[in-house]
């Protein structure tokens, strides 16, 4: 049975699933549509600004993903127009000294196609909300994107224009679409 919040949801043009969002007030969705345009405004008007472009990378983007509600560790790097999901920005996590070059896309929530069958709805599907935790000094290259429940490991390259699906070990090299380990960083 539809509660009165999905069924009003539904009335202002809203498709979400209703086993996900079935059960949530209207002062909860108006508290996260509030919160996702001010990490909006942010990401915006501050992440790639011409007039800061100096102090961009290792100072004030980290800021704002900060205030965003993401976990960063001290010496994070965020390269030119990053994406990140900033809906669900308290679910990714950034250890010291990692870095994410430009054009990058980090994402915590995708449908779940478990459920999905043929002449379903794929709209009304529930999202599968996962952390990605990028662990200390791991690079994450340029143009590539991260899945939800990734873990990419300590020293970790990620090529670019990878896309990573798995978790990828502490100080290896991996890419590709999906990203595979193809190096192990060896000690010196």
């Amino acid at each position: 049975m539809e509660s009165k919040t999905y069924k009003l949801l539904k009335k202002l043009g809203f498709n979400y699933s209703e086993t996900q969002y079935g059960n949530i007030s209207i002062i909860q969705v108006f508290k996260k549509v509030l919160i996702t345009l001010r990490n909006s405004i942010l990401l915006n008007w501050f992440m790639d600004s011409a007039l800061l472009s100096p102090i961009l990378p290792r100072f004030l983007r980290p800021r704002i993903l900060k205030i965003i509600g993401c976990e960063i560790g001290k010496g994070v790097f965020i390269g030119a127009n990053v994406t990140i999901d900033s809906g669900y920005a308290d679910k990714i996590i950034m250890e010291e000294n990692v870095h994410v070059a430009g054009h990058s896309i980090i994402l915590c929530h995708q449908r779940n196609l478990k459920e999905y069958f043929r002449g379903g709805d794929y709209s009304k599907l529930a999202y599968n909300i996962e952390k990605v935790h990028l662990k200390r000094g791991c690079l994450i290259g340029t143009k590539s994107m991260i899945m939800p429940g990734v873990t990419v490991g300590e020293g970790a390259i990620v090529g670019a224009y990878s896309l990573v699906t798995k978790d990828i070990p502490e100080w290896t090299i991996a890419t590709g679409r999906p990203a595979k380990v193809v190096k192990l960083i060896p000690k010196k």
